[in-house]
């Protein structure tokens, strides 16, 4: 069965950080390209960034230079550090897996992320 379980979502301050993580399990996570993305009330879900099972990322513009996307294949885990949170950064993230051999996609539950002063 597989499973990605995000964490380290919760209320934070304009300026201020949070790491989110991703753990997987069921996949073979050396295989699979990981991604974040997020979705605000009454919006769409959106890209934030991914990275390929070689390491290669790609972050929306909105976030450049204030996120990054890493990952540990030891621990089946990606992360999402996070920082100078904004108000805009309000929204449920989401983990994605995407496989890039058999074209599997697989999302977590995603965790909230709240930007309040």
């Amino acid at each position: 069965q597989v499973q990605l379980v995000e964490s380290g979502g919760g209320l934070v301050q304009p300026g201020g950080s949070l790491r989110l993580s991703c753990t997987t399990s069921g996949i073979r996570f050396n295989m699979y390209g990981m991604g974040w993305y997020r979705q605000a009330p009454g919006k769409q879900r959106d890209l934030v960034a991914t990275m390929a099972p070689l390491g290669t990322t790609n972050y929306a513009d909105s976030v450049k230079g204030r996120f990054i996307i890493s990952r540990d294949n030891a621990k089946n885990t990606v992360y999402l550090q996070m920082n100078s949170l904004q108000f805009e950064d309000t929204a449920v993230y989401y983990c994605k897996a995407n496989s890039f051999t058999s074209g599997h996609i697989y999302w977590g539950q995603g965790t909230q992320v709240t930007v309040s002063s």
